[in-house]
C-alpha cells in the first residue's frame, strides 16, 4: 500500500526580496503540479514581516516525490534562489498515521489566513472509533473462524498485524477525508 507524503519546509530569507521570494515559490508549484501524483502545495509566512517562509507540497506516494525531488526542472528551480540568499532550515516529511490530525501553522497555504488548530481530541476520538471498531469486529470475526486453533497470543498479533496498515494507510485517511468538514468545525459539505 502507498501513502500520501507530505513535506514542510522552512525557509530564510532577509527582508527586503518579498516578491522575488513569492514568484519563486509560485513557480516550483506551477512546476510541481506537472508531475504524476501532485497534491497540492502552497506556502506562508508567520507574519508580514517575518524572515521565515513556510512550503507545504503533497504527493500522492512517496514514488512520485522521488521524481519531483530528483527532476531537473527542480534542481533547475532551486539553483534560481541561489541569488536571493534562500536559506534552508527545516525539511519534514509525514506520512500515514504520523502527525495525522496535528495541523501544523506551515499548511495553511494562503497569504493571511489564520493558522489551522487540530481538531479537539474527542473529535480525533470519535474519528479513529468510527473506523477502529467495526474493523476490529470484523478482524476478531475472521480470526475466531480462520485461526480458532491457533493460541491467543498469535492470534491477537495476526489481527493486529494486518489492523494496523489498513488502518493507518487506507481507513483513516478515508474516514479523515470524509470528516474533514466536521473535523475544524465547518458545515456539512450538503449545507454548502
Amino acid at each position: 500500500m502507498t501513502a500520501p507524503v507530505t513535506v514542510a519546509i522552512t525557509r530564510h530569507l532577509p527582508n527586503g526580496h518579498e516578491p522575488e521570494m513569492m514568484s519563486w515559490l509560485n513557480a516550483g508549484i506551477a512546476l510541481a503540479e506537472k508531475f504524476p501524483g501532485f497534491l497540492g502545495a502552497g506556502w506562508v509566512r508567520t507574519e508580514a514581516d517575518s524572515e521565515e517562509w513556510h512550503m507545504l507540497y503533497r504527493f500522492a506516494d512517496q514514488q512520485s516525490l522521488d521524481q519531483w525531488e530528483h527532476s531537473p526542472q527542480r534542481q533547475w528551480w532551486r539553483s534560481a534562489a541561489s541569488g536571493l540568499g534562500v536559506v534552508e532550515a527545516r525539511v519534514e516529511k509525514r506520512t500515514g498515521i504520523e502527525g495525522w490530525f496535528d495541523v501544523p501553522a506551515s499548511t495553511v497555504l494562503e497569504s493571511g489566513a489564520p493558522a489551522p488548530t487540530p481538531p479537539p481530541r474527542w473529535k480525533q476520538a470519535c474519528t479513529i472509533f468510527l473506523v477502529f471498531f467495526p474493523l476490529s469486529v470484523a478482524a476478531n470475526y475472521l480470526s475466531r473462524e480462520l485461526l480458532a486453533d491457533v493460541v491467543l497470543p498469535l492470534r491477537v498479533l495476526a489481527t493486529v498485524l494486518v489492523m494496523t496498515p489498513l488502518m493507518t494507510y487506507l481507513f483513516l485517511p478515508w474516514i479523515t477525508r470524509r470528516l474533514q468538514w466536521w473535523l475544524q468545525g465547518q458545515p456539512p459539505p450538503w449545507r454548502a
